[in-house]
């Protein structure tokens, strides 16, 4: 029996430019992916800029501010120079009856400041996009202005129809025998209440309406074709589908309202049931710029913080817990 030998094949040759086309091919894909990281911090990089310069660097100052204070040796007549504190700062804020009575205020602002303003602009959005309002244009124009009116510009035209004596709303009240006292200690929080409602509902309702016309018509349509009613479709079919925006607008709200400092500091000119740390923000603004302690005024400016984060995050979970449990 004969054997032919076969010719062998050198063990490098079939695989002759596989090493260099694999090698291409990497540096191929490091390239591709070099682009995408590339592209990436470009597109990023200015969210991170202005998060860095408007969060990150004030917050890191008013916690390292908050730990030091300037204290002068011998009786107050010595060089003035900085000392760590430790949490002092802290301490004082806690333990002090006006910043506690400051969060209680707002508490009470954002119980009734929340509910009527996301439900007050969801009524109003609801409204427009069922089709009742007839001149839908003009309407969310009429509705949006005020929040074009600065703050404080907002804040002047109440006060002007809050004080006795010049305002026509009290005199129209006057000539009805009905005496009103628009900020008075059981009334001051709804006065306030109603320039914040009055300044931004209009702005939420944009956004809730804005949400109602990406719900899909074919949805509305059947909800019709099974006998839902207006009112029926609005809650239980457009109000679900815009969960999302309901709380988000909720959220950024509840921060808003934890802010509360313009419309109290102005109305504080003419009324004396508000006083100088009516709210937190204004607690560190007295703190900072009328008593000089600026540690003090960056603890509370931390505590504040802390609280807002706190509650947002709170909101959140429980949100998202809710629509869990809906899922199941």
């Amino acid at each position: 029996m004969t054997t032919t030998a076969q010719p062998r094949v050198p063990a490098d040759s079939s695989r002759t430019g596989t090493p260099a086309l694999s090698a291409s091919g990497r540096r191929a894909r490091r390239a591709g992916t070099r682009r995408r990281l590339g592209a990436c911090v470009v597109l990023m990089a200015p969210f991170f800029v202005l998060l860095t310069t408007v969060f990150l660097i004030p917050v890191g100052t008013a916690v390292h501010l908050s730990f030091f204070s300037d204290d002068q040796p011998g009786l107050g007549f010595g060089p003035e120079r900085t000392v760590f504190v430790g949490l002092r700062s802290y301490a004082a804020v806690l333990t002090d009856p006006t910043f506690l009575g400051g969060l209680g205020t707002v508490a009470l602002y954002c119980l009734i400041y929340l509910p009527l303003m996301v439900v007050g602009a969801l009524a109003l959005a609801l409204l427009l996009d069922s089709g009742v309002v007839r001149l839908r244009a003009f309407a969310q124009l009429g509705l949006f202005l005020p929040h074009a009116v600065p703050g404080i510009i907002a804040a002047l035209i109440w006060l002007y129809l809050y004080t006795p004596g010049i305002s026509p709303v009290i005199d129209l009240f006057a000539r009805a025998d009905i005496t009103i006292d628009f900020l008075g200690v059981h009334t001051v929080v709804p006065s306030i209440v109603n320039i914040a409602l009055w300044s931004n509902l209009g702005y939420n309702m944009v956004v809730f309406y804005a949400a109602l016309q990406a719900v899909p018509r074919e949805v509305i349509e059947a909800s019709v074709v099974d006998g839902a009613g207006p009112v029926r479709t609005a809650l239980q079919v457009k109000t679900p589908l815009v969960r999302a925006s309901i709380v988000m607008v909720a959220i950024f709200t509840l921060i808003w309202a934890l802010q509360l400092f313009t419309e109290p500091m102005l109305l504080s000119q003419s009324s004396p049931m508000i006083s100088s740390r009516f709210s937190p923000s204004m607690y560190i603004y007295d703190a900072a710029f009328t008593r000089n302690n600026y540690s003090l005024a960056a603890a509370a400016s931390v505590v504040l913080l802390v609280c807002t984060i706190a509650l947002s995050y709170g909101v959140t979970r429980f949100t998202s817990r809710a629509d869990a449990e809906e899922v199941r």
